[in-house]
């Protein structure tokens, strides 16, 4: 049983290189650090670019917020900033006012400078 384990495993390796040749370790190598090398910039290109793009583009955001701005916070609560602290926000929902974190807003659907157009 064990000389055919053993075949097997033999079975699966590398096959020999002919007579008077060498196998190219360095040239492995090149292409395997290569490979590596490829793989870290497309991982760069998807995942973390984009995510530093949103990141800034959150900072920005809560930035400009001011008062009178009509926001939309994480948990989907839409309401009108009535003061904005270091850290928190304090809105207006319908009948309730609610101070939040700075953080949970995710957009500002309507600036307070913003002209309207009026209808015709």
């Amino acid at each position: 049983m064990l000389p055919m384990i053993t075949t097997g495993i033999l079975a699966l390796g590398a096959p020999p290189s002919p007579p008077g040749t060498q196998p190219n370790p360095q040239g492995q190598m090149f292409y395997s650090m290569g490979m590596m090398a490829l793989m870290v910039i497309i991982l760069y290109f998807l995942m973390i670019r984009p995510q530093r793009q949103r990141s800034k583009a959150q900072e920005t955001l809560l930035k400009t917020m001011k008062s009178g701005d009509k926001v939309v916070t994480s948990s989907g609560i839409v309401g009108v900033v009535i003061s904005v602290k270091e850290k928190t926000v304090s809105i207006r929902s319908a009948d309730a006012k609610f101070e939040i974190l700075k953080t949970a807003v995710t957009e500002i659907s309507e600036r307070s400078g913003a002209e309207s157009t009026p209808n015709p």
